[in-house]
């Protein structure tokens, strides 16, 4: 499930974009990579993620600017 607030941002099949991304409310934001698949989109961080819930939400931002989220499954 994405939601994309930035929809000229949005990736097709088989398109990365580089992001800053949280799946915590007050979490500082980290360096992760989006991967656009056909089954759904992918975020890898660039530093280990810990405790990450099926259900939880990850919002992804370029510099400031929130431009999307989904739910993490």
């Amino acid at each position: 499930e994405m939601h994309w607030l930035r929809t000229d941002l949005q990736l097709n099949i088989g398109e990365t974009l580089k992001v800053k991304a949280r799946i915590r409310y007050r979490q500082p934001l980290q360096e992760a990579e989006l991967f656009a698949f056909e089954e759904g989109v992918y975020v890898l961080f660039k530093e280990f993620q810990s405790a990450i819930t099926e259900g939880q939400f990850v919002a992804f931002y370029i510099e400031d600017e929130l431009i999307g989220s989904g739910v993490i499954s």
